[in-house]
């Protein structure tokens, strides 16, 4: 204790004949402050959620995760906040500790192997260039597609002999299939149509590698595959597991106000498809 001024100590736990103290509002302060943080990114979560819901033109609805994410914050800062959780077991608050390092360590390790591929650069004189699909709108490509084709189109048209392979099905909110929008860009793009193979029955980057492997051969030719740079490691992975022997990526860019969205999908594309054992 300092001089002239007395901290007043309080009972905590009392084992056998000792009694175990701590200086009031040591631990409340802490509390306050981990849920504070925790509630600030609650926050954050939830802006990030309405900014793409009302300033960006999105393909799906996965960016609602965030608001889950985010309300979820809120309930934990809260209640660290209002010391709701002091009274739990000591187990719990281990097993609860443990299970958060554990998704925090697996997803930082992810997120570093999807960003290892961020720059991937193909070199010339691939046989095929294999460009995957995205959503297409009444008024063309989506801006992640568009990017795509842009680095496309510089790859095919510095390297005439490449065929392409465009790959993907038409949803639900696509007024055409994915690969005949991306033929028709190319196309306007000035790459001959002759180059140009269709692939449109593929719903997922998986069946959009697999039902390209039947136009070429997986083995011995060298293919060249084209996508976002947040996609470009699951792409690689996935061609490895469908049997491509000869691949290397060509990464686009992509919109960077939508990384997060777009890492913390990749996240758990990554996940599942390790799972699904197409890795």
């Amino acid at each position: 204790m300092g001089r002239g001024k007395k901290e007043e100590l309080i009972p905590y736990s009392k084992k056998k004949r000792v009694i175990y103290v701590y200086r009031r509002g040591k631990k409340r302060s802490a509390g306050a402050i981990a849920g504070g943080i925790l509630m600030g990114l609650g926050v954050l979560c939830l802006l990030y959620c309405l900014f793409i819901l009302f300033f960006v033109s999105f393909g799906s609805w996965f960016f609602l995760v965030w608001s889950i994410g985010g309300l979820a914050l809120l309930l934990w800062g809260g209640l660290l906040a209002a010391h709701r959780t002091e009274r739990l077991p000591r187990w719990v608050k281990i097993s609860w500790g443990l299970l958060v390092g554990a998704g925090l360590t697996v997803f930082v390790a992810v997120e570093g192997l999807i960003l290892s591929e961020f720059g991937a650069r193909a070199q010339p004189g691939a046989d095929y260039c294999v460009i995957l699909g995205a959503q297409i709108k009444p008024q063309g490509p989506s801006d992640v597609l568009k990017r795509r084709l842009d680095r496309a189109v510089v790859y095919l048209t510095e390297n005439p002999e490449t065929q392409a392979i465009v790959s993907g099905c038409q949803g639900s909110n696509e007024p055409t299939s994915e690969a005949r929008g991306m033929y028709d860009y190319l196309v306007g793009a000035g790459i001959a149509p002759e180059r140009i193979l269709l692939e449109e029955d593929s719903r997922n980057t998986w069946e959009n590698l697999e039902f390209s492997g039947k136009m070429l051969n997986r083995q011995e030719d060298r293919v060249v595959l084209v996508t976002n740079n947040f996609h470009m490691y699951r792409a690689l992975q996935l061609a490895g597991g469908a049997g491509y022997r000869q691949v290397q990526g060509l990464s686009a860019s992509s919109y960077p106000l939508m990384l997060p969205n777009n890492m913390l999908r990749e996240f758990m594309g990554v996940v599942k498809d390790f799972l699904a054992g197409h890795f």
